[in-house]
């Protein structure tokens, strides 16, 4: 595969963007719960029953972070295993293909979604790898069998103009 591969200090801005967009859409998640469970209960309700409180937030708490998990993981899968662009790495000018070429299918975008756990894990250390691996591959790509290419750099490959009189490619002139 005649390309470049997407930078480490790249592919962090396009994760951060996209963090970014999947926070604003949590907190407002966490707004709307929040409002949303407390709305069966007046202020002099909850101030003196501090349990009940407690509890509210407790159910909250455990809902945004059920949710959040599955939009997370709902949002990389999508993106990546339609077009191999989540909207950080469409903005940074990258794309996640199969390290043959090929584009990378749903399956194969869930599994580097998993492997996003497993670079998480050790101090994001499988996030850091991408910065001293000589094809740029995280823990995940590893795992997922792909690799991140800069699409700035890609190599196009020239198609040869047509011969007028004969209607075909001219590659032997």
């Amino acid at each position: 595969m005649d390309s470049h591969y997407g930078g480490f200090w790249r592919r962090f801005v396009a994760i951060s963007i996209d963090l970014f967009i999947l926070g604003t859409i949590g907190f407002t998640m966490l707004i709307l719960g929040s409002v949303a469970f407390g709305l069966g209960f007046s202020p002099e309700e909850m101030a003196a029953d501090p349990e009940t409180l407690m509890e509210l937030g407790a159910k909250v708490w455990a809902i945004y972070q059920a949710l959040g998990f599955f939009l997370n993981m709902a949002y990389f899968t999508w993106f990546n295993g339609t077009t191999g662009q989540t909207p950080g790495k469409r903005l940074m000018g990258l794309r996640v293909v199969r390290d043959t070429g090929e584009a990378i299918s749903f399956g194969t975008a869930f599994l580097r979604w998993v492997g996003y756990l497993i670079s998480f894990l050790p101090l994001c250390m499988g996030f850091l790898w991408a910065g001293v691996d000589r094809r740029k591959q995280a823990w995940h790509d590893k795992i997922a069998g792909t690799v991140v290419i800069d699409l700035y750099r890609v190599v196009e490959v020239e198609i040869p103009p047509k011969n007028a009189l004969t209607n075909q490619g001219n590659l032997f002139t």
